[in-house]
């Protein structure tokens, strides 16, 4: 029997070592330093995924999600996985075979959403403006005319080339010409002002790890009324098991849906992330966005005397996140 039981391999001098973490101040687009107060409750004990405690962290954390985003949409929760994660779903499910797909290209991150929308089967064009340029509701409007899509998605915080791209307005074009707005709010979300109702759009999504201050590895979104029915009315099933609303929405007891196990939450970044968006309802959001504005102005201006030259020259267009 000991014979039979020995190991093949022993551990090697890398799985032996033991955990060491440098303390930094982290500057770039994310992730972010973490509060405090978040590193204390995600290092609580777990909790089962399936027992009254975690659903009602589960309705704490929608409840900050819909102030987050500004909605009253029932449909607001969060996907385990990074920021991508809710990328991918805000397509998938809103996208068939045969759709047609109008991205706003001007950084990494339109790219991303145009790959993945090709590899839903969708038409996709996009409208190209140089890196640190956005568009005007001009040009959409005469590309929505013209094209006819049934979707359309915008980045409001390019972090790859430090755009703020202006979303009021769109949401209006888009029903207009009976379309659904997708809105990549990853990097700029929280720190910039946002209102998905307000501004009529259908779909928006962030990321915990930005302004939120949290751990990467778990994405907020939320789906409006216009984007339920065109999931509700879908010909073919959502492309991703994983990440169809269909199921997940149970799973967050959306309109007072019975509950089905889905996939094991990530229960520490579920404390994590209660934790920041409790921080943030605390603070404020308008607080919030008037603090990283003036940050960035006093960033801005250092880098100016420095000789440095910014990308995005119009100040009004700059992100204030990044």
């Amino acid at each position: 029997w000991q014979n039979t039981m020995q190991e093949d391999y022993k551990p090697s001098e890398e799985a032996l070592r033991p955990l060491v973490v440098p303390q930094r101040l982290l500057l770039g687009a994310g992730p972010s330093n973490c509060h405090p107060r978040v590193l204390k409750a995600s290092s609580h004990q777990m909790l089962s995924v399936v027992c009254p405690e975690f659903f009602a962290l589960m309705d704490e954390i929608k409840a900050g999600l819909k102030y987050f985003f500004q909605t009253a949409n029932e449909m607001t929760l969060a996907i385990d996985g990074a920021g991508h994660a809710a990328m991918e779903a805000s397509l998938v499910n809103v996208v068939e075979p045969g759709d047609r797909v109008l991205i706003l290209e001007n950084g990494i991150w339109s790219l991303r959403a145009r790959e993945i929308a090709e590899r839903c089967g969708a038409v996709v064009k996009s409208i190209v403006r140089p890196l640190g340029e956005f568009f005007s509701l001009r040009e959409i409007e005469e590309e929505l005319q013209a094209f006819k899509p049934h979707v359309l998605f915008a980045c409001q915080g390019e972090s790859s080339t430090g755009v703020l791209q202006p979303i009021e307005g769109m949401g209006d074009l888009c029903r207009q010409h009976d379309c659904l707005l997708i809105v990549d709010g990853v990097a700029s979300f929280g720190g910039v002002p946002f209102f998905m109702d307000r501004w009529n759009v259908d779909i928006a999504y962030s990321g915990s790890q930005k302004v939120l201050s949290a751990p990467p590895g778990l994405s907020p979104i939320s789906f409006g009324p216009r984007a339920r029915a065109k999931l509700a009315s879908r010909k073919t099933k959502v492309q991703s098991f994983y990440f169809d609303m269909n199921w997940l929405m149970k799973y967050w007891a959306v309109d007072g849906a019975t509950r089905i196990y889905h996939h094991t939450a990530s229960v520490s970044l579920y404390y994590a992330l209660k934790e920041s968006l409790l921080i943030l309802a605390e603070e404020g959001l308008e607080a919030s966005w008037s603090k990283h504005r003036r940050n960035a102005e006093l960033l801005w201006e250092g880098l100016e005397n420095l000789g440095l030259e910014l990308l995005v020259k119009d100040k009004s267009k700059r992100l204030h996140t990044v």
